[in-house]
């Protein structure tokens, strides 16, 4: 290792977005392959959006300027979006003051743990399995990472385990806690058990709850923020709004929390045409939002298909994915059928990820899901 590098960054592994192609065979080249490992909207724009999209750019973006570093006219078309689809009552609307950009949702996880973590100020709570980006970018910046359990059946956090990691853990103390609503790759809403337990947390720890999936799952809580200037919400366009490419993310907060992120983010952090694709996005919603009741329908045929198998158990889900394990009395060899699994759906076509000690599988279009249950019936 070169002799100026901090040594611990050669003691973990960084993210790896397409884990599904790390074994077996190549894919042959004239197999198609359907993506369904990264939980994006199965659905590209539709060409007349593109084209209108296209128009934009020609027309209003020079490239020869720097995009607007403020986001002014992004936050506000957000904070509209936020108070209507979550039906915010108007005494408590959420304002442009409310919110912060980042080019994606990783941009501004980072900006947490350097707001309140860097130089032994604080350590990070999570509860696996769960979203690996909050580990390894608290691991990039040196950062302490303690982590709970799940219940098995359910997901729902190890709360008492929770509680007491917080109690002894003091050096440094944790100051961070990261939930996902719904979580990844679990897809379970939080539990009122765990709400109420971040309700109670004490004010000097920040709870990050992450929302990337809430166009699916329809389950916020956004509308509780006022009350608790020591949490933050999370959201994307990567998802519902099928807009991966552009990494869009954006942050909801007391004004105080994200004046603190407008400090640490980089200037002119996102590009003009990500900022423009968003608020098309925001204006063309109802449109591309369409697909939603069609995805949650084939996740309801995809679940129960996959549950006729005695050999794999399927749990519920509010999100745009799945969660599945092979069931066996061989525990030892879990991982590796897993992996065996991964790797002969890929050989067929499909991709899928292995993380969390199980398999997630995000819904695709009709004909992709179709053909990921008759590959699955043919392996097991």
């Amino acid at each position: 290792m070169l002799p100026f590098i901090r040594k611990e960054l050669a003691e973990f592994s960084a993210y790896s977005p397409h884990p599904s192609g790390i074994s077996g065979e190549p894919v042959k080249s004239e197999i198609i392959l359907d993506r369904l490992d990264t939980n994006e909207c199965p659905y590209d724009l539709p060409d007349r959006l593109k084209q209108k999209l296209a128009d934009n750019y020609q027309q209003l973006i020079e490239t020869n300027r720097y995009p607007d570093g403020s986001h002014a006219t992004l936050k506000n078309a957000i904070a509209r979006y936020i108070n209507e689809s979550a039906q915010v009552p108007q005494n408590l609307l959420i304002n442009p003051d409310n919110i912060s950009v980042g080019n994606g949702s990783d941009e501004l996880i980072r900006s947490l743990l350097i707001a309140t973590c860097l130089c032994d100020r604080g350590s990070i709570l999570v509860a696996n399995p769960t979203f690996s980006m909050y580990a390894i970018l608290a691991q990039t910046l040196g950062i302490s990472v303690v982590s709970t359990g799940r219940n098995e059946l359910n997901f729902e956090m190890d709360l008492a385990a929770a509680k007491t990691i917080i109690e002894q853990t003091q050096n440094p103390p944790v100051r961070l806690v990261f939930v996902v609503h719904p979580n990844s790759p679990t897809a379970n809403a939080l539990t009122n058990n765990e709400i109420e337990w971040l309700r109670n947390l004490p004010e000097n720890i920040l709870a990050v709850i992450d929302e990337a999936y809430f166009e699916f799952s329809q389950t916020t809580l956004v509308q509780e923020l006022s009350q608790h200037p020591n949490w933050i919400i999370l959201r994307t366009f990567s998802k519902a709004f099928r807009l991966a490419a552009m990494r869009v993310g954006y942050a909801i907060a007391h004004p105080e929390l994200i004046a603190i992120l407008e400090k640490i983010r980089l200037p002119y952090n996102l590009p003009s045409f990500s900022q423009a694709a968003a608020l098309f996005a925001l204006t063309e919603r109802e449109s591309l939002q369409s697909s939603i009741p069609e995805i949650l329908a084939e996740r309801s045929k995809l679940i129960t298909a996959l549950n006729q198998h005695q050999k794999l158990q399927v749990w519920p889900s509010v999100a745009n994915f799945i969660y599945a394990r092979i069931e066996t009395n061989n525990l030892n060899s879990l991982n590796q059928q897993h992996q065996d699994l991964m790797s002969k759906l890929k050989n067929q076509g499909t991709l899928i990820r292995h993380t969390g000690g199980g398999l997630r599988i995000t819904i695709g279009t009709p004909a992709e899901n179709q053909r990921t249950i008759q590959r699955i019936n043919a392996i097991l």
